[in-house]
């Protein structure tokens, strides 16, 4: 399975007319290897040849296991750039995003002939596209997430805080045996949820207040994400009409989600609705974003972004409407894209909710 991924990705390389390509991103780095490591400051890389041969570059701290490929090992004496450098040819460099200058610097100083370009797609494009196995997790971490949000709803309480609700989800994932969350739970009452990251503090439950709930688990590696806005004891009349537009919106852009259309058509699908009701500056953020072993992958659901949508692509659509000073409202689901449209693999309800009455 890992060969036939670094398969594909010296493929793409070739498709770029790129002979060498070092991978940082340790995400990238565990999808070609089944190797993960957090190096923090230190160096890791994968370089792979667009003509065969590949290179694991290794602190003697981190965690290693089988892998086909030479594998260099250096400690935190020795140079990086003394390291790596011998393994690598002049001209054109396929380099990610992740790449830090404090390493790429050096190397160019070592080789001057050296050519640094930016080419996260060869790794992403491949990454873009779950295999089945993939896809089962990508299912059973979206169910860990919905029942999640489930149980969220029967501790909610007068008096409650947005922190406790954010630990009470983390309780949650834990009781099903994931090793971690996604990212940190956004919980988000009333005025605060018109700050699309705002970030769970001691802020106490009011009668009349939205409750805005963005959350995600890992199962085996794969991430979920789901945002869901509910209301406490009352709903009030823009409230609700914000949460239809909202809601509409989603399930507009969902249902335009196929292979063949583009991001952009999907993302501007829900932004032309929330613009038809005049709430179009109130959605300030892309529509979504791609999805797998890290929450936020390369594709992302932009007006600005022009690739086609093909099938076992997985990513998210979540519009938005804030209101700053008053309340905001975010309806959020993953889609994975199958050969003629989509699979929602989030099954919470999606229609208005009063919680506490």
């Amino acid at each position: 399975m890992f060969k036939a991924r670094v398969d594909k990705v010296r493929n793409a390389m070739k498709a770029e007319g790129l002979s060498q390509l070092l991978v940082t991103d340790p995400d990238s780095i565990r999808y070609l290897t089944d190797i993960y490591n957090h190096p923090m400051e230190r160096f890791w890389g994968f370089l792979i040849r667009a003509e065969g041969g590949s290179v694991l570059f290794a602190n003697r701290l981190f965690r290693l296991g089988p892998v086909d490929a030479e594998i260099v090992l250096f400690d935190d004496t020795d140079s990086v750039a003394k390291v790596v450098c011998p393994y690598l040819g002049e001209g054109r460099l396929g380099v990610d995003s992740t790449m830090a200058a404090r390493f790429l610097i050096p190397f160019m100083s070592e080789i001057p002939g050296l050519k640094p370009v930016l080419a996260d797609a060869c790794v992403n494009g491949v990454r873009a596209i779950k295999d089945e196995e993939e896809q089962k997790r990508m299912r059973e971490s979206s169910l860990i997430n919905d029942r999640a949000m489930e149980k969220l709803t029967g501790f909610i309480r007068d008096g409650v805080t947005e922190k406790e609700c954010a630990e009470f989800i983390m309780k949650c994932y834990a009781e099903e045996g994931c090793p971690g969350n996604a990212f940190t739970p956004i919980v988000s009452f009333g005025a605060n949820a018109a700050d699309p990251h705002h970030h769970a503090d001691g802020t106490v439950l009011k009668d009349g207040d939205c409750i805005l709930v963005d959350t995600g688990c890992v199962w085996k590696s794969y991430c979920s994400d789901m945002t869901r806005t509910f209301y406490w004891k009352f709903v009030k009349d823009e409230d609700r009409k914000i949460y239809e537009i909202c809601r509409d919106a989603n399930l507009l852009a969902e249902a335009e989600v196929r292979p063949g259309r583009k991001f952009c058509e999907i993302d501007l699908t829900a932004r032309r609705h929330i613009e038809s009701f005049g709430y179009g500056p109130n959605f300030t953020h892309r529509l979504g974003h791609s999805i797998g072993l890290a929450d936020h992958e390369g594709e992302d659901v932009s007006s600005v972004n022009e690739h086609v949508i093909k099938p076992g692509m997985c990513f998210s659509i979540e519009p938005g409407i804030y209101l700053p000073g008053n309340t905001g409202v975010r309806v959020e689901d993953l889609v994975l894209v199958t050969e003629d449209g989509c699979e929602i693999l989030n099954h919470y309800s999606k229609e208005l909710i009063v919680l506490g009455k």
